[in-house]
């Protein structure tokens, strides 16, 4: 059977020609995503600052968002937030967290019940009470650290601590761009969001030891190859099952975007931007050519070369034996 072949064997782009220009970009826009941080903030969801989340469809045409605002802000409820999605019929209702605890979230509840009627379909509710949205939150934050840490152990004993740091360094940059974008489209960041984080670092982590396996199998052949040149070679052997990849999650993510609803919209569409645009522009820009200035492959230039890469032998030193009969000019000179 024909293997499919998206990009030819023989391709030899120059990824590193650009790594004076990625680095600094990346840089920029990470310190960006970081200002969105703590300027902008996050647009927290139910899970993690507490309140009443109700997803309701009107049962006679489109959702009048106006008219449902005033009726449930007559309630007196604190701060409530209405918002279509998917049908034109279809509302999310958010509930500020009410002081009293549970009993009085679920009082919120009978009183938007009440005053909405009959007119809609109670598809969902959730309620989260203080405690456990800051448990939640808590538990989150770990999860990430951990999974960090754990990527930095298994990549030292599986490489060497210039490919550890190096990896690193790459998925704290996808998670940051990865959460300033959530701050500058205000995607609620809840427990999925927390999911979706955990997928791109694994995500990005296994096209990175990818390419970091082949680089170190061509570290052991070529000796002396520049380290440039050895990396543009170990991204173009890997380049067709990247794009493969790439496609296939990419279609994937799109498919659940269009179809999945509104309740997974936030892990797909963090997902989309972390894993597609992120992680693949990561894996070859940030990753590989950092490689270089940690220092990897310099010692190698000492150490005997394969037969496939022995440079040719230099001419020998040793003068030729002169022919017979002819006498050396030093010694006809001193017979002189």
């Amino acid at each position: 059977m024909r293997l499919l072949r998206i990009v030819p064997d023989d391709t030899r782009f120059d990824f590193m020609r650009f790594r004076r220009i990625s680095f600094p970009i990346s840089a920029a826009l990470s310190i960006a995503a970081i200002l969105l941080y703590f300027f902008h903030g996050l647009n927290f969801g139910i899970d993690f600052v507490g309140g009443t989340l109700m997803e309701v469809q009107t049962k006679n045409g489109p959702a009048d968002l106006a008219s449902m605002r005033a009726t449930i802000g007559a309630l007196n409820l604190g701060e409530v937030q209405l918002q279509q999605f998917g049908a034109p019929n279809d509302v999310l209702i958010r509930l500020s967290e009410q002081p009293g605890g549970d009993a009085a979230q679920q009082v919120a509840v009978q009183k938007v019940r009440r005053a909405l009627g009959d007119a809609v379909e109670y598809r969902r509710v959730e309620v989260v009470g203080p405690s456990v949205s800051t448990e939640l939150l808590s538990y989150g934050t770990i999860g990430l650290v951990l999974a960090i840490g754990a990527i930095l152990i298994y990549l030292w004993f599986r490489f060497e601590w210039q490919f550890a740091l190096g990896a690193m360094i790459a998925n704290v940059h996808d998670l940051v761009l990865t959460v300033g974008f959530m701050s500058l489209t205000r995607i609620d960041f809840d427990l999925t969001s927390i999911a979706a984080l955990l997928t791109i670092l694994g995500y990005s982590l296994n096209d990175t030891v990818v390419i970091y396996d082949r680089i170190r199998e061509l570290l052991r052949r070529y000796k002396r190859m520049p380290m440039p040149d050895l990396l543009n070679a170990s991204i173009n052997a890997t380049l067709s099952r990247s794009i493969v990849t790439h496609l296939t999650v990419s279609l994937s993510l799109l498919a659940l975007i269009l179809f999945g609803g509104q309740a997974i919209r936030s892990f797909t569409a963090t997902m989309m931007f972390g894993v597609v645009l992120v992680g693949t522009y990561t894996s070859v820009f940030i990753a590989s050519p950092i490689l270089i200035y940690l220092g990897v492959g310099r010692t190698r230039q000492g150490e005997p070369e394969d037969a496939e890469t022995a440079a040719p032998t230099p001419p020998s030193t040793v003068p030729e034996p002169s022919p017979k009969g002819s006498v050396p000019r030093q010694r006809a000179r001193a017979r002189r």
